[in-house]
């Protein structure tokens, strides 16, 4: 158990993937966490070094399982790749409590879990990144946002307290934030008659997040925003 390995939760057909493909190529053995078996088994039977562990990330009792196995497996990750995402979007008077605790947990509760178990284990050996794919929502309430902005914006404020103890250990936490359309086929529908430099390429943003995730501690980003020139801002 040899080989760099890296954790990446919210695995679908977008981000995840992509995330997945690129630490896979550079030699990592990759574990894969989401709570699809047929995606997860698809992509392994596709891509070398991937591995599948089903799961829920917001149930602590079989994250903590997954992460058991991971580690007797494959052994200590040295990248976690917080990509997972609940997505509760309404104003105030519109949106579902119970819909935006999901969110929360997923978003926000699921990282702390993530950190507990994972970031302990990479201060004592000097060296680590966790890494959380947001959104632009983390720095922005619009009224239609309410039930998601505040799960983000918690998710990217607990991140910087992990990067401000776990920092000087050799620990690099990090928030890139997509503020784009994500190439995908529904998005494509939604946004049909866009040109292709509309959307925003998976494979474009897991090179940053690769990026991010090997910079050198004398010039480590907290913050990399993913913002293509169509967008509005």
């Amino acid at each position: 158990m040899s080989s760099k390995v890296a954790v990446v939760t919210g695995v679908g057909p977008g981000t995840g993937k992509a995330v997945v493909e690129r630490f896979a190529v550079a030699g990592y053995e990759v574990a894969m966490i989401a709570r699809s078996e047929q995606r997860l088994t698809e992509i392994a039977s596709v891509t070398e070094n991937a591995h599948a562990y089903v799961c829920d990330v917001t149930d602590e009792l079989a994250l903590d399982q997954a992460l058991t196995e991971i580690e007797t497996n494959m052994g200590a990750p040295s990248v976690v790749v917080h990509n997972a995402v609940g997505a509760e979007r309404g104003t105030y008077l519109d949106v579902d409590p119970n819909k935006m605790r999901k969110a929360f947990e997923v978003n926000t509760m699921a990282l702390l879990a993530l950190a507990q178990r994972l970031v302990p284990k990479m201060e004592a050996a000097g060296s680590g990144a966790l890494i959380c794919t947001g959104n632009t929502s983390a720095y922005r309430g619009k009224a239609a946002f309410a039930g998601f902005a505040p799960t983000k914006a918690a998710q990217r404020i607990l991140l910087e307290s992990i990067a401000r103890q776990s920092g000087p250990k050799g620990v690099h936490a990090a928030y890139v934030a997509i503020d784009a359309v994500i190439d995908l086929a529904w998005t494509r529908e939604v946004f049909a008659g866009k040109p292709d430099e509309f959307f925003c390429q998976p494979k474009d943003i897991a090179e940053e997040v690769y990026r991010i995730a090997h910079q050198p501690p004398s010039a480590w980003s907290f913050e990399s925003v993913i913002r293509p020139f169509g967008e509005v801002w």
